[in-house]
């Protein structure tokens, strides 16, 4: 009978890419409600394709190089051939052409709330500029204008974009390329912008505390916490992560969207790729750190119930980016070598919700 159980785990180790870890979920008095497993079903690693957001469960943006164009003219890039935006399905493998521009790289590419506009970036050598684009006439406009200059940074916040300015004022774009500015933040630096309902977060590479605007009593609160390089607002709105990193460690947390209940998720060398799961439960983050003397990388999903963290993959790569599934049983992340992306499709087996 031992003989049998050490031969199963020896096979269990040989199947696929699949981990499979119980998380205990507590209730607010932290007192245990349920056990129950995330499961990794397998992996699909797709080479030379970044993935950066879904349209439907089997379809995705991606960003890929294009041959069907002349290679890009720039001496310094001329081995390569111009990135374009398709529409791709995971299942059949078919890729449909939204966007192409010679001699320019298209990426970044993810999808308004409504699903019916794309924000992206063009770039070759230098700044990135901005893009939203129409996915029924596939028209595009450029965040740009005489009131804002051009945007130094553009996120959706549900069908709206909010950005950073050149000149130091965070800008709001609708979809159809209305563009106001909404804060005009008299410091240098402007780093951050976010919105998460009525509150505007910003900071600048000279103070990196965290401030707080109330858009309707435009009161400025100080959130005391600092260091910050990127912050992420939960799907509802009302939790966020925030990303800190003093120059040494790397840092994310969990907190109320006024900074208060805040909660370590995560420490270590680097924290990249981190994104929420559409119900809110779940986060997914690739942490770098030391481990005796040997650099680990791997990629986790922090459970917010259980309040813990299970390892999906180890020994990874420069992940740039991860986003999940409309219905959360999917995750990609991608991976950048210093030439090419490689996404990674994983296919989760969640538990059932009570």
């Amino acid at each position: 009978m031992k003989n049998i159980k050490i031969v199963i785990i020896i096979l269990s180790l040989f199947l696929t890419l699949s981990a499979c870890k119980p998380i205990k979920n507590v209730d607010d008095k932290g007192e245990e409600i349920e056990e129950h497993f995330i499961e990794v079903e397998k992996i699909e690693k797709i080479h030379n394709m970044e993935i950066s957001d879904w349209l439907n469960d089997e379809t995705v943006v991606i960003s890929k190089e294009n041959n069907s164009v002349d290679k890009m003219e720039l001496l310094e890039l001329s081995e390569y051939y111009p990135r374009s935006l398709y529409l791709y399905n995971i299942n059949t493998k078919e890729s449909k052409l939204l966007k192409e521009e010679r001699n320019l790289f298209l990426g970044g590419a993810t999808f308004s709330e409504d699903k019916n506009h794309l924000l992206y970036y063009e770039y070759a050598l230098g700044d990135p500029a901005y893009y939203v684009m129409n996915i029924d006439t596939l028209d595009s406009f450029g965040v740009r204008g005489d009131n804002i200059g051009g945007a130094i940074s553009a996120r959706w916040d549900g069908n709206q974009v909010i950005g950073v300015t050149y000149s130091n004022k965070i800008y709001e774009a609708s979809s159809t390329g209305e563009i106001i500015i909404i804060e005009d933040i008299n410091e240098e630096g402007l780093y951050i912008a976010r919105k998460v309902n009525d509150n505007i977060y910003y900071n600048t590479y000279i103070d990196e505390n965290l401030i707080m605007i109330n858009q309707d009593t435009k009161e400025s609160i100080d959130l005391n916490i600092k260091h910050v390089y990127d912050l992420i607002p939960s799907p509802d709105g009302n939790k966020m992560l925030v990303l800190q990193n003093n120059g040494t460690k790397s840092t994310m947390i969990i907190c109320d969207t006024d900074g208060s209940n805040q909660k370590t998720i995560a420490e270590g060398e680097e924290i990249e790729g981190v994104s929420w799961s559409p119900d809110n439960q779940m986060v997914a983050y690739n942490l770098q750190s030391t481990v005796n003397n040997t650099t680990v990388n791997d990629l986790y999903i922090y459970d917010v119930l259980a309040a813990e963290s299970t390892q999906l993959e180890t020994d990874i790569q420069n992940v740039v980016s991860s986003s999940w599934s409309p219905t959360g049983d999917k995750l990609v992340y991608v991976e950048w070598d210093g030439e090419q992306y490689t996404s990674s499709v994983v296919y989760l087996k969640l538990p059932l919700k009570k």
